[in-house]
């Protein structure tokens, strides 16, 4: 197999997999979406399951780049637009892959219910990591010494994933995807104000 037909299996998994779910995709729709015979794909990505932790993996790996890039930006000469950056930073990494998030939010519906370590693999560091950067902050009594820091990563996680994968609904209920410039402005300046107020940050939202 060319790495073109590895790299067209992997794109055509993740499709599937961030669409449907590892439960929803069967090694049969990933080889007709690839153009491959079930043999061809199993012989050579090793079946489902492995196919799966390789899309998983190439997707933390976009993700960690990500924001390694941003917190290597913390905390700047100005600390609050740092923060506010960072939050700006994942959201445009999400908007602009939207499968990452997809994949992410199958899991937080029990798919893949037999593959258990790749939260503790992938997302667990990625969030001690970005919890572990604002820390400073709390400790120079720029974020309030009562917030909860785990839980407000969480909370930006939870609510981008949310925007980034489904969107909002306007007044006429009809849905608006993050493609939208209009709601994904507004859910910008709701984001940045969401976490100025969590995070007790001086001044106004950036």
């Amino acid at each position: 197999m060319t790495s073109g037909q590895a790299d067209a299996i992997l794109k055509v998994a993740t499709q599937l997999f961030a669409a449907l779910g590892y439960d929803g995709t069967s090694t049969r729709q990933i080889a007709d979406a690839a153009g491959l015979n079930i043999a061809t794909v199993n012989y050579h990505v090793g079946g489902k399951r492995e196919l799966y932790l390789a899309v998983m993996e190439a997707a933390h790996r976009a993700e960690k780049a990500a924001l390694e890039r941003a917190l290597a930006r913390l905390p700047g000469d100005d600390p609050v637009a740092a923060i506010h950056r960072l939050a700006d930073d994942y959201l445009d990494f999400c908007v602009d892959h939207p499968e990452v998030p997809a994949l992410w939010m199958h899991r937080w519906l029990s798919d893949a219910g037999d593959i258990t370590e790749l939260e503790r693999q992938y997302v667990q560091p990625l969030l001690g990591a970005v919890a572990a950067a604002l820390r400073p902050a709390v400790e120079a009594g720029l974020i309030a010494a009562e917030t909860d820091l785990d839980y407000t990563v969480w909370s930006v996680a939870w609510t981008v994933h949310g925007f980034a994968k489904g969107g909002v609904l306007d007044a006429e209920g009809r849905r608006r995807a993050a493609g939208d410039r209009a709601a994904l402005r507004r859910f910008r300046a709701h984001l940045h104000q969401s976490l100025h107020r969590t995070l007790g940050l001086p001044g106004d939202p950036r």
